[in-house]
């Protein structure tokens, strides 16, 4: 299986560099993993509804760029659907034996996702109703995939 994460912005913290090149690492044993990164717009503080909607625009434009119509889309937002890690790993053994091959995750940036972008997403997948930091949510949805993966494959995993 094709596991892409769209994701709006760097990591600059070396610490969560390093969890993500971890995660890559055991990832690879499992599935084809690359993680796409398109470039945030700075948010200004006290900025407008206005200029919010064109920050999430161009970043939408980049996001669009790196889309694969053929794939799978699994939107990270807080009014998605939650799961347990079972739950996240028998979605995707119903998506593999329902012949998705390619599932990419989209995690926003400091907005979110636009409505658009939201709308054009197979599904949305919620990690809980409180708000993470993008380059925190990266670590934590690989550490959830590879859990699904480990559970997927009946090998033992912390619950």
């Amino acid at each position: 299986m094709k596991i892409t994460v769209l994701t709006v912005g760097k990591i600059k913290e070396a610490f969560f560099r390093d969890a993500v090149a971890e995660y890559q690492k055991r990832l690879s044993r499992y599935a084809d993993l690359q993680i796409v990164e398109v470039a945030d717009e700075k948010t200004p503080d006290g900025a407008s509804p206005a200029e919010e909607m064109k920050i999430l625009q161009t970043e939408d434009e980049r996001l669009l760029k790196v889309w694969k119509p053929d794939a799978y889309h699994v939107a990270l937002a807080i009014d998605g659907k939650s799961l347990s890690s079972e739950g996240l790993a028998a979605k995707m053994e119903e998506l593999c034996v329902g012949g998705v091959s390619h599932i990419q995750f989209v995690i926003g940036g400091s907005l979110g996702l636009s409505a658009d972008v939201l709308r054009a997403c197979d599904y949305r997948l919620s990690f809980s109703a409180m708000t993470f930091p993008h380059q925190l949510m990266r670590v934590i949805l690989l550490e959830q995939i590879y859990r699904a993966f480990r559970i997927r494959s009946g090998e033992p995993y912390h619950k």
